[in-house]
């Protein structure tokens, strides 16, 4: 089984699915019939299994150098984009609140999600914008009520995701969306690696830099809840489905509560990355 980084890429005006080969050639994935990533996702086995057939074909599909298209979102319009807060045990601590013993759970609606180098927007109605740098899952085969033993026949793959936070917005009330989904507010990308790739994803070092200053630096080992509980948790409630994608917390480091506080202003450049996954760059902008 070959080992995949699954991309959404923009080449002559059109986004198709693709797939990375090597380091530097993106292989466009539409000729097997699938129209998005999505679509791919929800092939299951199958579309798995003609992926790799078609990697290994010398023709049959267009190939890219990496340098010559643009990388969207994984999934540019994700039907569920759920966010776990207050997940690191430090990240608790340093925002003063207690450690929870229930996930909190909120989301991002799709309108934020952005792909990789394309620019963070700080809205004008906001003084407080924030960084978070975090790991993601991606649901493959969805469900409802699933066990917490069966978490990885449920995985897709794992990507990551800068959860940019207004936290004036955030704090005003005590429900924390209006803060955490501005348009742009949801980098994602730059690929989704998939599930067997992974050997281990509660054992991989994560970090935000902005301008070379390592800001963020821990290690998923320190989720207080990793995948298993989350899945059971969610599916619990409601049906996770195929393309989900679950950002699972962010460690100590964040901007708001540093002495003196480091918020993101134009100019910046965030860098999350994530061992065994990569890097995940945006530039940061002033709206007009």
């Amino acid at each position: 089984m070959l080992f995949m980084r699954f991309v959404t890429f923009e080449s002559e005006g059109h986004a198709r699915p693709g797939a990375i080969q090597g380091s530097d050639t993106v292989v466009d994935l539409s000729p097997l019939g699938y129209a998005s990533l999505l679509d791919l996702i929800e092939g299951g086995a199958e579309a798995r299994a003609r992926t790799e057939q078609l990697l290994q074909e010398k023709g049959g599909a267009a190939r890219y150098a990496l340098s010559s298209v643009r990388l969207l979102a994984p999934i540019p319009r994700p039907r569920k984009f759920i966010c776990v807060g207050l997940n690191y045990r430090d990240h608790a601590e340093e925002t003063g609140a207690e450690i929870p013993t229930v996930p909190t759970i909120f989301n991002k609606f799709p309108t934020a999600v952005i792909g990789p180098n394309a620019p963070i927007v700080l809205p004008k109605v906001s003084k407080l914008p924030d960084y978070e740098a975090e790991f993601a899952f991606v649901i493959g085969v969805g469900g409802r009520n699933i066990s917490a033993n069966d978490w990885q026949k449920h995985v897709f793959g794992y990507t990551l995701v800068n959860d940019v936070s207004a936290r004036d917005y955030q704090r005003a009330t005590s429900q924390w969306l209006m803060g955490k989904t501005f348009d742009t507010f949801g980098p994602t990308g730059p690929w989704i690696v998939t599930a067997d790739e992974i050997a281990d994803p509660h054992s991989l070092d994560i970090s935000m830099t902005i301008n070379g200053e390592v800001l963020q630096n821990s290690n998923t080992s320190n989720l207080i809840f990793k995948i298993p509980d989350l899945i059971a948790h969610l599916s619990s409630v409601f049906t996770l489905e195929s393309g989900d994608i679950i950002a699972t917390g962010t460690p100590a480091g964040v901007g708001f509560v540093r002495n003196p506080p480091r918020l993101l202003k134009a100019g910046d450049e965030t860098v999350v990355k994530i061992s065994g996954i990569g890097e995940l760059r945006n530039p940061v902008v002033a709206e007009n």
